[in-house]
């Protein structure tokens, strides 16, 4: 079997090897548009799908997996920032609230698709404007849905408590991962 991790996540790419698996990194071109009506808890699988539903046909003996990881508070999906404005808006819509922390994946094989979503809540301490200026300066979450990684400073320094899996919450449900890949 020939893995193909299909993400540019340096967080998704140390999970996967930290779990033991040999892989290969892929690119995949697809706009991530969501449609208007999703609900906030399908979001993440629908990208998911959405990419591997992109990439080429696979052969006989290789497994495509992808993920996408969306962050949602008061019925409000925020996604990767735009620019330093939208993540420090970001920061402050969510200081001081619990939060979801939704995270999918789909593992395609030549002839079956496994998606599968799991979902934590964070719940941040206050932050202060100074703090996320800090962190967007020091650590640039840009890339990083709801503009934080849980695994850096803001995570460690402001995270209250949280329910639901730590790797869900940085890019992948590696106990998802494992269950299907051994599986398969």
């Amino acid at each position: 079997m020939k893995l193909l991790l299909a993400s540019q996540s340096p967080r998704r790419k140390e999970l996967l090897s930290s779990l033991g698996f040999d892989f290969e990194v892929v690119k995949i071109d697809c706009e991530e548009i969501l449609p208007e009506s999703i609900e906030i808890g399908e979001a993440a699988a629908y990208l998911s799908q959405l990419k591997a539903a992109a990439f080429r046909n696979l052969d006989k003996d290789e497994v495509l997996l992808t993920a996408d990881t969306i962050v949602a508070v008061d019925n409000q999906i925020l996604g990767k920032p735009k620019d330093e404005s939208d993540a420090k808006n970001m920061l402050q819509i969510l200081s001081g609230k619990t939060h979801q922390v939704y995270t999918a994946i789909t593992i395609k094989t030549l002839d079956k698709i496994f998606t599968e979503t799991d979902c934590a809540d964070v719940d941040f301490d206050i932050i202060s404007e100074k703090e996320i200026n800090y962190y967007i300066q020091k650590y640039k979450p840009f890339d990083k849905a709801g503009s934080y990684g849980i695994q850096e400073w803001l995570g460690m320094a402001k995270i209250k408590k949280m329910s639901g899996s730590f790797y869900t919450i940085m890019g992948l449900p590696t106990h998802l991962v494992y269950k299907i890949l051994k599986e398969i």
